[in-house]
């Protein structure tokens, strides 16, 4: 019973990847004997499927403004080999994740950056820090990037210096970036993938990309195609920092050309803008310091000016999972509604494989809950793969859960407990080893009614 307790915990915790950052308490884990934590292997990512002039238009917008909006007057990168120094405390996942991401950044983005033992000498200091003192600083973070320093106490004493404004940023040579050490490894691994990417090139992010970590819906927890393109693009020997915005956008078609030959020929489907308005109605629906009243009217403002705005893409489908996460406990049949409604927007390409994947594990738990065990297991199966490719183990861990309550509805205990067992070593990789043993209600209601056995 300790450890089908400790598994609808984690299934429960799991169903929250896209939002908010699973609770963590001290739980019976520590009684229980637990399997091996899970890893992904280190593989090279899907290309980017997108036309040229698309990639160029994505690339500027990247480079050349801040989220809030601010512009920046020249184009920044290193100029020379990248070095990355650890400091501070770092967890033991860490290590062996940011050594995967740099052979994937050398692999993927021809980038010449490695590990120095010399933290004097690097580019890029990655601190790992609780995260109590990064809130302290930026109460909205999980984890952030600065440029002109090395450490926490250096920026804290020059917080309000023009050195530590990205704005004023005319060239890169040395950057801190600060990760919390007492999350979960899947969660310090996602801050080292965005933050170093930052570091490296684009300072913005854009809701309009469907596939890049460069978009604050979370969705994406690793690097993609897109991404790994944007940075080979950001370091091609054609551009160099100073330039302004007209210089850069005058030799990215022939860089693009050069790096994404099947670019050429692609039909351009340039997304429109994102509006302040519905970017604010996001930020509030996500926002953990926000009451559920008001997350709840910000996620039905979220689907409502998609729907004025005549969207049909990813960011409708957002709209409404947002509306559906809301609403799972009050209404039920109106969050399944709308997160059927959000596959409709979603279609079947691989660039929203994972968006779907979050909502398929959703309507699977529903599913289970109502008796259709055929539909359950349909869903699981289409969303696992899009899980593993993304690296989400949170997200793996709920779906192989939901299968483990599929076999035990139809007769198979075996194969149900050795699903578990794998849930559970996901699980800690996805929620650390202080699985949450108690979560909100909402985030089970779906599966807490299913029949049992």
């Amino acid at each position: 019973m300790a450890l089908a307790g400790l598994a609808l915990a984690l299934l429960a915790a799991g169903c929250d990847t896209a939002g908010s950052p699973p609770s963590r308490a001290s739980s019976a884990s520590t009684t229980l004997t637990l399997p091996p934590i899970r890893t992904f292997p280190t593989r090279a990512a899907t290309p980017a499927h997108r036309a040229n002039s698309d990639m160029a238009r994505d690339f500027l917008d990247l480079h050349f403004q801040l989220e809030g909006g601010t512009p920046l007057p020249v184009f920044t990168r290193f100029e020379g080999p990248v070095r990355v120094a650890i400091t501070g405390q770092p967890t033991v996942t860490m290590q062996p994740d940011l050594t995967a991401l740099l052979a994937r950044l050398r692999a993927e983005a021809g980038l010449d950056i490695r590990m120095t033992q010399e933290p004097g000498t690097a580019s890029i200091t990655i601190e790992a820090v609780p995260r109590h003192r990064i809130q302290r600083l930026l109460p909205q973070a999980a984890c952030f990037v600065v440029p002109n320093v090395s450490s926490m106490e250096e920026f804290r004493h020059n917080r309000r210096a023009p050195q530590t404004d990205w704005k004023e940023l005319r060239s890169r040579d040395r950057l801190a970036i600060f990760v919390p050490n007492d999350v979960s490894p899947q969660e310090l691994r996602d801050c080292l993938h965005e933050e170093l990417a930052q570091a490296l090139g684009p300072l913005n992010d854009l809701y309009r990309l469907p596939d890049s970590v460069f978009n604050d819906d979370n969705v994406h927890a690793v690097l993609t195609g897109f991404d790994m393109l944007i940075l080979r693009a950001t370091y091609d020997p054609a551009l160099h920092t100073g330039m302004t915005r007209q210089q850069v956008a005058a030799r990215l078609p022939a860089i693009f050309d050069r790096l994404n030959p099947r670019g050429r020929t692609q039909a351009p489907a340039p997304l429109p803008a994102t509006p302040p308005a519905w970017v604010a109605a996001v930020e509030t629906a996500l926002g953990a310091g926000s009451s559920d009243a008001d997350r709840r009217r910000a996620a039905h403002a979220t689907a409502a000016i998609a729907r004025d705005l005549g969207w049909r893409d990813h960011r409708r489908a957002f709209g409404h999972f947002l509306v559906g996460r809301s609403e799972q406990i009050r209404n039920p049949a109106l969050a399944q509604a709308h997160f059927r409604t959000a596959l409709t927007y979603l279609g079947t390409g691989a660039d929203t494989a994972k968006h779907r994947a979050l909502i398929e594990s959703r309507l699977a738990a529903y599913a289970l809950r109502a008796g259709d065990l055929d539909r359950a297991s349909a869903l699981i199966e289409r969303a696992l793969p899009a899980a593993r490719r993304g690296q989400n183990a949170a997200l793996l861990s709920t779906l192989l859960m939901l299968k483990a309550q599929l076999a035990d509805l139809r007769g198979d205990p075996q194969a149900a407990a050795a699903l578990r067992t794998d849930s559970l070593g996901w699980g800690l990789y996805g929620h650390g080893a202080e699985v949450p043993y108690a979560s909100p209600l909402q985030e089970v209601a779906a599966v807490q009614g299913a029949p049992r056995p």
